[in-house]
């Protein structure tokens, strides 16, 4: 994944009140092994809704 794509969650985030298949936006890349994802959601008006660092197997870029 890549500085600002646009991926979906493959697992709800409890704490975060975010249900499997929200969309978000990956914000900062975190090098390493594993490659972790600072993602970014929002609300239909823009609105950050939440910032939450995800390893590469709890999301999918969207589309594929």
């Amino acid at each position: 994944m890549e500085l600002y794509d646009v991926v979906e969650l493959r697992e709800a985030i409890r704490g975060e009140e975010l249900p499997a298949g929200t969309v978000g936006t990956v914000a900062h890349i975190f090098g390493g092994t594993p490659a972790a994802y600072e993602v970014e959601f929002a609300d239909a008006d823009g609105r950050t809704v939440a910032m939450v660092t995800l390893r590469a197997d709890q999301v999918i870029r969207r589309g594929e």
